[in-house]
């Protein structure tokens, strides 16, 4: 195999990674034996995908044991908190949302920020001649953020079970911790502070710049990432099939984030433009003021142009 993909191997972001791929064409298909921690992508032999935990894949991607993963952004920047020179970046997926937070008890009524937090933290230490302790298994983001802030009178408890019961079970005062509806911090008498989000994180689609990027990794990654672009630009989209007489590229400019994707190999044929989903009836009401209000709307399962701006990221990013 030449190019290394790593997605979670069980829950929901599993799920949710296995439908992108369905949805883009390339359904994922589970190798027999090993326990099925091996799969393929249908329709691109040369990609082999391993079945890991999301924290693995962020370990991976630092490592540079995978070429490409999909994991949560929480992971990836608790894993490597020097991103930008191991990891980039590609794509944010659109599922496996979740705020890294700073919350507190309910019961500290006049504590609604993070510098009030401090000032707790400075009481704290000064009555209990300790310092304050702040239970996460996000050592290096809690780090980086109470020091953005200013914090520096706490300790942290490195969380191995469920953080948000630390407070009550008298393990910690604070907690950082991730949250989709705030649901589980509230069962727990925990509030979130009003500026104590952390980061909002979803699920990535990462490259490890660490990895043997060979010129066949390099080959396979352009493959995929050309299909992935040309399948979330057709879902964004509709094709309009429009007559336009007279100057094609003049109509086209005064119409809203449309392209001109093809034009016609005869005066009597229909140009194609590439219209957002959401701006339709707003470029067909300025067709017919123009008096080219005939069209026909079709939505396609891709959309592939002669650029390839997720791989164009890719290369970008990578040495060499």
């Amino acid at each position: 195999m030449k190019l290394t993909l790593a997605i979670p191997s069980k829950g929901r972001l599993q799920e949710q990674a296995s439908a992108y791929f369905a949805d883009a064409g390339t359904p994922l298909k589970q190798a027999a034996g090993a326990r099925g921690y091996r799969a393929t992508l249908a329709g691109l032999s040369g990609i082999d995908v391993m079945l890991l935990s999301a924290s693995e894949i962020a370990a991976a991607l630092l490592a540079g044991d995978v070429h490409l993963g999909i994991t949560g952004e929480d992971l990836l920047r608790e894993t490597a908190p020097e991103l930008e020179s191991r990891i980039a970046l590609i794509k944010p997926l659109g599922f496996g949302f979740a705020d890294v937070v700073v919350a507190v008890p309910q019961a500290w009524i006049d504590v609604t920020t993070m510098a009030d937090l401090d000032d707790v933290c400075a009481a704290f230490a000064q009555r209990h001649r300790r310092r304050l302790r702040v239970a996460t298994k996000y050592l290096h983001l809690t780090r980086a953020f109470f020091a953005h802030t200013g914090i520096s009178d706490y300790r942290i408890v490195e969380s191995a079970g469920a953080t948000e019961g630390a407070p009550t079970a008298g393990t910690a005062e604070a907690i950082v911790d991730i949250t989709t509806t705030g649901a589980t911090l509230a069962a727990n008498g925990l509030k979130t502070l009003e500026d104590g989000t952390i980061l909002q994180s979803q699920a990535q689609l990462a490259a490890s710049l660490t990895a043997d990027w060979s010129s066949d990794a390099r080959a396979l990654a352009e493959a995929l990432l050309a299909r992935l672009g040309a399948r979330e630009r057709a879902k964004a989209n509709h094709v309009l099939r429009v007559r336009l007489d007279g100057d094609a590229d003049q109509v086209v400019a005064t119409l809203s984030e449309v392209t001109l994707l093809s034009r016609p190999a005869s005066a009597a044929g229909d140009y194609a433009l590439l219209c957002p989903r959401p701006r339709l009836m707003e470029t067909m009401a300025a067709l017919r003021t123009q008096g080219h209000g005939i069209a026909t709307v079709h939505d396609v399962d891709y959309v592939f142009d002669d650029a390839n701006p997720l791989y164009a990221k890719l290369a970008a990013a990578l040495p060499g």
